[in-house]
């Protein structure tokens, strides 16, 4: 029986590892152009077929992957000029960016009558379990629809976790966001008073690692404070922040009161403001610490 055909648009720091096993793993994959050419062209040597347009790529595929920045990215790709919604073609599109549920609940009722099923499978991990093919993903969508795509999920995924229907894997993934951002600020803030009071990153690390307290996210948060390994976690400021204020937004439109949510946002905010959208988010520890006049490095 032959693979579905796939698409992907957004070949970035995840998309690249997951087209990459897509491909490598049998799927007839085609790529949209890009700027950045080196992805592509490494997908072009790996078997995948390049296109310059959107209709382009909706005539070569049954099932359409999107990984790009968020909600406004993805309502482009569908809705917008020359997107896939004048495509003409029916089509499954996974939608893995970290996307406003407003906005994926209100795009699948928009797009279903013209034969294209949106379904929200947002992701977990980090770029280097993407290359690995071993991603967390968060799937929606009725199961009929997820039966036909889990053999392209399970090609970039070591574990996928079915969430509800449509918009329920964007809600899930900004919460899982939420918890884990919030860890990052909770360890910015606590190195900055460990050393106000002398404590080093080093100490403090001897006792939370491998006590109750210790958890992957720590661990890559902690391989840059420690070791200054820019790549250990490579999401930027600006990306936790968009996060957080689609988490606001959900608060708000839920009428639920979220305090914590608001500090850990403000977290980012001053970050990004401070000029340091464009760091990753084990960074956050640095800039805490610069606006508190303390070092979190060994002088």
């Amino acid at each position: 029986m032959a693979l579905d055909r796939v698409g992907f648009v957004g070949v970035g720091l995840m998309g690249h590892g997951m087209a990459k096993n897509i491909v490598e793993k049998g799927h007839p994959l085609t790529v949209i152009a890009n700027r950045n050419r080196e992805p592509v062209e490494d997908l072009k040597r790996r078997g995948a077929t390049e296109v310059k347009t959107l209709h382009e790529l909706a005539a070569a595929s049954d099932i359409i992957v999107l990984c790009v920045t968020g909600s406004p990215q993805v309502e482009a790709i569908l809705t917008g000029p020359g997107g896939l919604s004048s495509s003409g073609k029916e089509l499954i599109v996974c939608d893995c960016s970290t996307s406003d549920p407003s906005s994926t609940v209100r795009l699948a009722a928009a797009l279903a009558p013209l034969g294209i099923t949106l379904v929200d499978t947002p992701l977990s991990r980090t770029p280097k379990d993407a290359e690995a093919g071993t991603l967390d993903v968060m799937a929606a969508g009725d199961d009929a629809v997820f039966e036909r795509v889990r053999p392209v999920l399970e090609k970039f995924s070591g574990r996928i976790v079915r969430t509800g229907p449509v918009g329920s894997g964007h809600t899930m993934k900004l919460l899982n966001n939420f918890v884990s951002l919030g860890y990052a600020a909770l360890y910015s803030e606590a190195l900055t008073l460990g050393a106000k009071a002398g404590l080093t990153p080093q100490v403090f690390d001897s006792v939370i690692r491998g006590g109750r307290m210790d958890c992957g996210f720590y661990q890559t948060f902690f391989t840059y404070v420690l070791e200054r390994d820019r790549n250990a976690h490579r999401f930027t400021i600006s990306n936790a922040l968009k996060d957080l204020t689609y988490m606001s937004a959900f608060a708000n439109a839920s009428q639920t009161a979220n305090p914590l949510g608001a500090a850990v946002r403000n977290s980012f905010a001053l970050a990004a403001g401070a000029g340091r959208a464009d760091d990753f988010v084990p960074m956050l520890s640095d800039v805490v610490a610069d606006m508190n006049g303390v070092s979190l490095t060994q002088k």
